[in-house]
């Protein structure tokens, strides 16, 4: 079933790849059906497609609400990972697929936020820079404690 699994989320018919993700993730807000397939997920933040590690995002994100023994623990770190991707858009998918994160485990949000205020995103293009801060800004929103 993983090995299933896998090569269904990195078809290179990227249409059907990206139809069977938002089956997972649609099923993952009523059901935990997905949650122990959670490490293959995590494994494909490392893809060398972009396309493929943002649907990793929101395959982690989306069933992050069922971790009740910590997982995401040793995820977190990879999942950050992405804030310094080579491609912006992956960049914007992840500071989005974090606030969702946040959302569902609250102890991870000071990491969240500490590893948000740390990300340098001047390395990206002059057109994308105030769309990534928008998303950060949301994010930050969603997630910082109000007083």
């Amino acid at each position: 079933m993983k090995e299933e699994l896998l090569v269904k989320l990195t078809d290179k018919n990227d249409k059907a790849a990206c139809a069977f993700a938002d089956q997972i993730i649609a099923e993952s807000q009523d059901s935990d059906r997905w949650f122990p397939f959670l490490d293959v997920f995590a494994s494909l933040l490392q893809h060398p497609k972009s396309l493929v590690r943002n649907r990793a995002l929101y395959l982690l994100a989306a069933n992050a609400r069922w971790d009740e023994q910590g997982q995401f623990e040793q995820i977190l770190p990879d999942f950050l990972m992405l804030l310094h991707d080579e491609k912006a858009i992956t960049v914007r998918q992840c500071i989005k697929a974090l606030a969702q994160l946040g959302l569902a485990q609250p102890q991870y949000t000071s990491m969240i936020l500490s590893a948000l205020r740390d990300a340098d995103f001047s390395a990206y293009k002059d057109s994308m820079r105030p769309l990534i801060e928008k998303d950060l800004a949301e994010t930050e929103a969603l997630l910082t404690p109000k007083q």
